[in-house]
């Protein structure tokens, strides 16, 4: 008996310890955010959802993961099932914010070119190059107006463009608008009068990038609604199948449960690998 509690002991002191990182983190691992939540954090952004931490983010997962998996368990029944809906609820909002953060950089996409023709004209016009970016407060799109009269009043206060430039660049949060805010920071710290001639060549060039990007993109929308639908079909067959008595009885054995998962692991590989083949690489954010 002592020895067996000597032993528990000594397990339970080693779970301890082993836990003891995230139960009493140091100083420095509080300060220092790790990558996954980073890059969460940067994806929020880039959807347009600043507010919103990644604790929360993961608060309102769990929440749906749960929420699925009481609706599945009482809907089917089935143990194995009602784990795949959570797994599902887990996964959609990360979907959601993925989703959105590149349909809003799509969406920018063909507005940056017109934006750096209005620079361009404002340079022409003698206007300030901060002056000018200031402006597009007014017609910058919509979600990122914020950011630019953020710029402007930030600039007015400090007088400093650089520093108010990369703050306008985290605000914003889009891959091509960095390169932008970088070329007027050369711009202006180096000088000269090749600017309006540097504009120029970088709004043909994000023009010819939309314009290959669309044409690209929607030849291959068909891969995606294979995916999806391939995705779907069997699932939505297995929810109507899981309705019956005795198919209830049948998935709820270990042999259905195993069923179950190993669909499952297929689906989720073969989507991702039917998106990888269809998706164009996005570009980084290699200047934040």
């Amino acid at each position: 008996m002592i020895p067996s509690a000597g032993l528990g002991g000594m397990l339970g002191v080693g779970l301890l310890l082993m836990a003891s990182p995230w139960l009493w983190p140091s100083p420095e691992r509080t300060r220092r955010p790790s990558a996954a939540r980073d890059a969460l954090r940067r994806t929020l952004v880039l959807a347009g959802m600043p507010g919103i931490t990644p604790a929360v983010f993961f608060a309102v997962s769990a929440l749906l993961a749960c929420v699925l998996f009481v609706v599945a368990q009482a809907l089917f029944g089935i143990i194995a099932l009602s784990i795949g809906f959570a797994v599902l609820g887990l996964w959609a909002p990360w979907s959601v914010v993925s989703w959105r953060g590149a349909a809003r950089v799509r969406a920018h996409r063909t507005v940056w070119p017109d934006m750096v023709d209005q620079l361009v004209s404002a340079v022409r016009s003698g206007l300030a190059l901060p002056d000018g970016v200031a402006a597009l407060a007014r017609t910058a799109p919509e979600s990122t107006r914020a950011a630019f009269a953020a710029f402007e009043r930030d600039y007015r206060a400090s007088g400093v463009f650089a520093p108010a430039a990369d703050r306008l660049k985290a605000g914003v949060a889009d891959p091509v608008f960095d390169r932008i805010i970088e070329t007027l920071k050369m711009a202006r710290e180096v000088g000269g009068g090749e600017l309006v001639t540097v504009l120029k060549a970088l709004a043909a060039s994000l023009r010819d990038d939309a314009a290959v990007r669309a044409e690209i993109e929607a030849r291959q929308t068909w891969t995606v609604s294979a995916a999806r639908l391939g995705v779907a079909a069997p699932w939505v067959v297995l929810a109507l199948l899981a309705t019956r008595p005795e198919a209830s009885l049948a998935y709820n054995t270990p042999v259905g449960a195993l069923v179950i998962v190993t669909g499952l692991v297929v689906s989720v590989v073969a989507y991702r690998t039917m998106l990888a083949i269809g998706r164009l690489p996005e570009e980084r954010r290699w200047f934040r």
